[in-house]
């Protein structure tokens, strides 16, 4: 095979073999790579102009398959024919093995990326393509799930256009369809493997899956003839109710032939249509952390995760389909952040199998991979978790009476936190007077916009910008509200019985001490006589009555929270068993609460500018703006966990 392929590679190189043939008469190996060596450069040079194309515009009739690579995997094809021939004459060489080890890794990409959006944005767009060409009798809105099933199952069953080449639609529709032939031109120019995952956020039902499967169909990332996809649709659960239902949708999902066939890799899976860095029967789901904290509250939020990661895996294994979850964790404990090794150690055994994904925030790629040292040592704990997890039988989780506590204490925080965040009408003003909410907006530090929709309501602000308002006045409330009160009920129940059961959750179930844990932490953080300074500093004279009853409510609930973690885990003081954290929070918080002082001062200067009387008039509000920002990031900066 080595011998052949020289062959090739003299016909498209006649330059380098007239030059090299003779000199490498007895080393083939040496000839090879030679060769491989210029395909790389031109592949290199081919890289280079394609930067300077209109990115819409790829030629692909400038590719020459047998000049330059198409992608890593091409790269990596050689490589292997090389090792194969070097095994069979009883060699072996490591620099070989490292290089393909880093191709496998890296390819030529570096990084994948991923695609995301929201579920209603296809829904929309799948409704106006469908009434343009006037194909369905009603309104695809209008639809029951089961009807939109089986017209989605049928127009993917068909290889007839269903998008015009024109897009005589709004611009939120073309825009979704261009980000599809996009993908394509991708996947034509550098290989699938440079971006194979589209997400799907607040996924509901199967039909949102199949709206995006449709899509990729239309742009030809998907063949129905042979069931072969190039892309690896993820639903994304985000909400308390999205993850209860999310085993039943990827049941109805399994049970569509359609959908696994696709699966695997096509009917009749090959080596010659296998397509590179997707593995058949392999299916990612992603779990939201932070719609469903801003939903229901951290402890209830955490345990519905933890019940779908285990139901997701029971119905997987039904159907003889790989799992890997997709943690859509962020840096805040009330976004699921918090230390990742024991966050994987507390996850059901079964889910892990050895495949884990996991997000990383911005400010925690900073404190985590910045320098090699710290990288690897974070990597390591990663990958020693991910291991340990797998091997575990996971028997703990299933212990029937301590899930059924569980979620009875679930139960309970949920109430406590809703009965506060959404059944209380004055939190909403409360939120945005005494948090800079409305001063965060302008901070450019997200992809995306802190509002869906922009509406000025608890329901359309997103997840981000909610947990992190709350941690510059220091209440850092969606982490810890509604648990006080949850396990303190518990415990007036059988005062002396389920106290000694909590504590004994504490010392063997790794997932309610990783919950505990949590809390701790978050509470070591909360500063509440700083809180006070915020909402009396802050709050309108009209509010300051109700804001006053409503503060009250916030400090005996950390109060509960506080006595409870405390006698559950046995510490005196917080972090007592992490004392090097403990004492990083005290030598942090001396930055921080001079700084909340500047930011108040700030941000009522910059809300009263213009007013009468205000003495504020010498500094531009643009300067004030700018300083409290200023603020925002020193503050973000000590308390680390924020976004």
């Amino acid at each position: 095979e080595l011998l052949e392929s020289l062959e090739q590679d003299k016909a498209h190189f006649p330059e380098i073999y007239d030059e090299l043939s003779i000199r490498y008469r007895q080393e083939p190996y040496r000839l090879k790579l030679t060769y491989m060596i210029e395909r790389l450069a031109n592949t290199l040079d081919r890289s280079r102009k394609v930067a300077d194309w209109d990115s819409l515009q790829f030629p692909q009739t400038d590719l020459n398959p047998y000049t330059c690579y198409h992608s890593g995997a091409d790269f990596l094809k050689e490589l292997g024919l090389i090792r194969q021939s070097l095994l069979q004459t009883g060699l072996t060489c490591q620099a070989l093995e490292t290089l393909i080890c880093q191709v496998e890794i890296y390819g030529f990409n570096l990084a994948q990326l991923d695609i995301r959006q929201e579920s209603s944005r296809h829904a929309d767009t799948v409704a106006e393509i469908a009434e343009y060409l006037q194909v369905l009798p009603q309104s695809y809105h209008d639809l029951s799930e089961a009807d939109r099933v089986e017209w989605l199952v049928r127009e993917l069953q068909t290889r007839r256009p269903l998008i015009p080449g024109e897009l005589p639609f709004s611009p939120k529709a073309v825009e979704t369809v261009e980000t599809f032939r996009m993908l394509r031109r991708l996947h034509l120019e550098f290989g699938p493997e440079i971006s194979q995952t589209y997400v799907i956020s607040m996924n509901r039902d199967v039909s949102d899956i199949l709206e995006v499967m449709l899509l990729a169909k239309e742009a030809g990332l998907y063949d129905p003839a042979t069931g072969i996809t190039s892309l690896q649709v993820v639903p994304l659960f985000e909400t308390v109710e999205d993850l209860k239902k999310a085993p039943r949708v990827m049941q109805s999902l399994f049970e569509l032939p359609l959908y696994r066939a696709a699966l695997t890799g096509g009917y009749q899976p090959s080596p010659e249509t296998a397509i590179p860095g997707l593995v058949p029967d392999l299916q990612e789901v992603m779990l939201g952390y932070s719609d469903s904290n801003k939903d229901a509250g951290f402890l209830s939020s955490n345990w519905e995760i933890h019940k779908a990661q285990k139901a997701l895996q029971s119905i997987a294994e039904q159907f003889a389909v790989k799992l890997r979850i997709f943690h859509g964790r962020g840096g805040s404990v009330g976004r699921g952040g918090g230390p990742s090794h024991e966050a994987i150690l507390a996850q059901p055994g079964q889910s892990i199998n050895g495949r884990i994904k996991i997000t990383e925030q911005g400010e925690v790629l900073a404190s985590k991979y910045s320098l090699p040292e710290l990288a690897l040592y974070n990597l390591e704990q990663v990958a020693s978790a991910v291991i340990k997890t797998s091997l575990m039988s996971g028997g703990i989780d299933d212990i029937e009476p301590w899930n059924e506590v569980m979620e009875d204490l679930a139960d309970r925080s949920r109430r406590h936190y809703r009965g506060l965040i959404y059944d209380c009408p004055d939190l909403v003003n409360f939120f945005h007077q005494v948090t800079p909410i409305d001063e965060i907006s302008h901070l450019q530090i997200s992809s995306r916009p802190a509002r869906r929709g922009g509406k000025r309501d608890l329901a359309s602000l997103r997840a981000i910008p909610w947990v992190f308002s709350w941690t510059q006045s220091r209440f850092l409330l969606p982490s810890w509200y509604g648990v006080g009160s949850a396990l303190q009920e518990f415990v007036a129940e059988a005062p002396t019985e389920n106290f000694e059961l909590l504590q004994g959750f504490y010392r063997k179930w790794p997932f309610f001490r990783m919950a505990i844990s949590k809390v701790e932490m978050t509470i070591s953080k909360v500063d509440l006589q700083i809180a006070r300074h915020y909402m009396s500093e802050l709050s309108q004279p009209e509010n300051k009555e109700q804001f006053e009853v409503l503060f009250d409510r916030i400090t005996q609930e950390y109060q509960l929270v506080s006595d409870m973690v405390l006698r559950i885990s046995g510490h005196e003081r917080f972090l007592d068993d992490n004392p090097e954290l403990q004492r990083s929070i005290q030598l942090r918080n001396a930055s921080i609460v001079p700084l909340g002082f500047l930011q108040v001062s700030l941000l009522k200067r910059l809300r009263q500018h213009g007013g009468a009387g205000t003495i504020y008039s010498r500094y531009s509000k643009k300067e004030l703006l700018d300083g409290a920002l200023l603020t925002i990031n020193g503050i973000a900066a000590g308390m680390r966990n924020t976004g």
